[in-house]
C-alpha cells in the first residue's frame, strides 16, 4: 500500500516507537504497512526512540514479531545517542553509575566505560527507565549526584504506554533522583536538538527534507519543531487530539493512526 498523499512527498522519516507503532507488545494500526510502503518506496527512515531499556537488537527481535522487519542500523536510541555525548564531553577511560536497562547499559560498555554500583566509585551518573530498579541502586546514585558527579539523563518521558495504560517512565526516576540528589540532570534524548542531529547525520539528510512522526506533544512534536523538522502526531499513544490542536508548537498533521498515512 503506497503513502498517501501529501505523505509521499515527505522524503526522510523518524518515527517514535512506543505509542506509535505498538503500545507494549501489541502492535499498532498501520505499523508494518507504513514501513513496508517507505521500504518500497525507497524513503530514508529511522525509529528514533527515547525508550532507554532496549538496545537496537532486541528493538529488531520486537518489530520482528509484529511483522516488521528492519535491520538494526534503522534504530537509533536515546542510549546511542547518549554514549555519543559521554565520548565527546567525558572521555573514557571513568567509572559509571548506571541508572537504567540493558540498552544504555549495553551502549556505557561498548563506549569503554566502567560500570559500577557504588557511589563512591563514580566519576558520572548516568539516568534512564529501569523497569527492575531497587531502593539501593537509587541511593547509590543519589550520593553520587549530591556530591556533584555529572548527571546525565538518556530521557524526561515520564511516561511510557502500554496495553494497561501509561506507565513510569524515566522521567519518573528522574523525578526521584532529583529529589533524593538535589540537581536536575543534563538530558540527551527528545526533545534536545542533539539527539535529532544525530539521526539526520545517520540518515544523510537535511531538516528540511525530514518529518518526526510521535505521539508526545513535549518530546517527539516539540523536539522535532526545534530542529527544523515538520511533524506528525499520532493519536494512539499519549497524546489527545484537544491536546495536540492546543499545543503550541501545533503539529504540521494530527491523525488518529498511522493507517491514516497510507492511500485508501
Amino acid at each position: 500500500m503506497p503513502l498517501a498523499a501529501p505523505f509521499h512527498t515527505l522524503r526522510a522519516w523518524l518515527i517514535d516507537m512506543d505509542g506509535v507503532l505498538y503500545r507494549g507488545d501489541e502492535p499498532l494500526p498501520g505499523a508494518a504497512a507504513l514501513v513496508a510502503a517507505l521500504q518500497t518506496e525507497g524513503h530514508p527512515f529511522l525509529f528514533l526512540t527515547n525508550n532507554a531499556t532496549r538496545t537496537p537488537a532486541q528493538y529488531v527481535a520486537k518489530l520482528a514479531r509484529m511483522g516488521i522487519h528492519v535491520d538494526a542500523d534503522r534504530v537509533f536510541t536515546s542510549p546511542l545517542a547518549t554514549a555519543a555525548y559521554l565520548r565527546r564531553h567525558y572521555p573514557p577511560p571513568r567509572r559509571v553509575l548506571v541508572v537504567g536497562g540493558d540498552g544504555i547499559r549495553q551502549a556505557v560498555d561498548e563506549a569503554g566505560y566502567e560500570r559500577v554500583r557504588c557511589a563512591e566509585e563514580a566519576d558520572l551518573v548516568v539516568a534512564g527507565l529501569d523497569q527492575s530498579v531497587c531502593y539501593d541502586q537509587l541511593a547509590e546514585a543519589s550520593l553520587a549526584i549530591a556530591a556533584g558527579r555529572p548527571f546525565i539523563a538518556t530521557n524526561p518521558d515520564r511516561t511510557v504506554p502500554s496495553e494497561r495504560g501509561n506507565m513510569p517512565g524515566a522521567g519518573a526516576i528522574l523525578a526521584f533522583l532529583e529529589a533524593a540528589g538535589g540537581r536536575r540532570p543534563l538530558v540527551i534524548g527528545k526533545p534536545e536538538p542533539g539527539i535529532f542531529e544525530a539521526a539526520l547525520n545517520h540518515l544523510g539528510v537535511s531538516a528540511a527534507e525530514a518529518v518526526m512522526v510521535g505521539d508526545r506533544l513535549e518530546t517527539d512534536i516539540l523536539g522535532g519543531h526545534r530542529a527544523g523538522l515538520r511533524t506528525i502526531c499520532v493519536l494512539t499513544g499519549i497524546s489527545t487530539r484537544a491536546q495536540a490542536e492546543a499545543f503550541d508548537p501545533r503539529p504540521d498533521w494530527i491523525v488518529p493512526d498511522l493507517g491514516a498515512l497510507l492511500a485508501v
